[in-house]
């Protein structure tokens, strides 16, 4: 394996918010020339859904849909699999925040759709799932200054950790890695960053974890 390449085409990181992994993505793109598919964090009903407005939830939840699925679309149409692919979510992410955020007639319309829509998304070759305490995610959330996250509660937080936990004890749809960030700076430290990177070289079959031992 060479050290300027991937065993894979298509890369999804995915974890709670303030894990890390748009800039992760950011990095790797750099360092492979990789092609970025970043979400779209402008969603006009976040600021009203974290002041938690009535039908906030359910509009923040249907744009994040539709918008994850159009870009999802793109990748198939443009026919880049000759390039590395770097994105900073998972389509199942949708469904991971519906359950979290919605009432249960909300969550059945829903799904009805994202049913619809899921067949059609590419399934990643690797997905990283960046884990984090609560703690390392506040911090990193406070630190990046997004002004609709300032209402964001440690509850609401630590219900979103524990959530992808339980999606990611049962995933099998492909090989996934997962990266304890607590102890790691891939942001500021470059060998952490090529340490991680090199993890990324390493086949991976099933689930494997990587816990580095390093500090921040």
């Amino acid at each position: 394996m060479s050290n300027d390449s991937l065993p894979f085409h298509y890369l999804a990181v995915d974890g709670p918010i303030g894990v890390g992994k748009t800039s992760l993505v950011e990095k790797l793109a750099r360092r492979f020339e990789g092609v970025k598919i970043l979400e779209d964090v402008d969603n006009p009903f976040l600021p009203d859904f974290y002041r938690d407005r009535p039908g906030a939830a359910f509009q923040t939840e249907l744009y994040f849909l539709l918008s994850r699925f159009k870009q999802q679309q793109d990748i198939a149409q443009r026919e880049l699999f000759d390039r590395l692919l770097l994105s900073d979510y998972t389509f199942p992410k949708n469904r991971i925040f519906a359950y979290l955020n919605l009432s249960d007639d909300e969550l059945l319309l829903f799904d009805k759709l994202y049913t619809l829509l899921e067949p059609q998304i590419p399934v990643p070759d690797l997905v990283l799932y960046l884990v984090a305490d609560l703690d390392t995610c506040m911090k990193r959330i406070t630190k990046r200054e997004r002004s609709f996250e300032r209402d964001m509660s440690e509850e609401y937080l630590t219900e979103l950790i524990d959530a992808y936990h339980h999606y990611y004890h049962y995933y099998n749809r492909s090989p996934l890695l997962v990266v304890d960030t607590r102890n790691l700076n891939f942001v500021d430290r470059s060998e952490d960053f090529e340490e991680l990177v090199r993890q990324l070289q390493r086949p991976v079959k099933g689930t494997q974890y990587y816990v580095p031992l390093g500090s921040q």
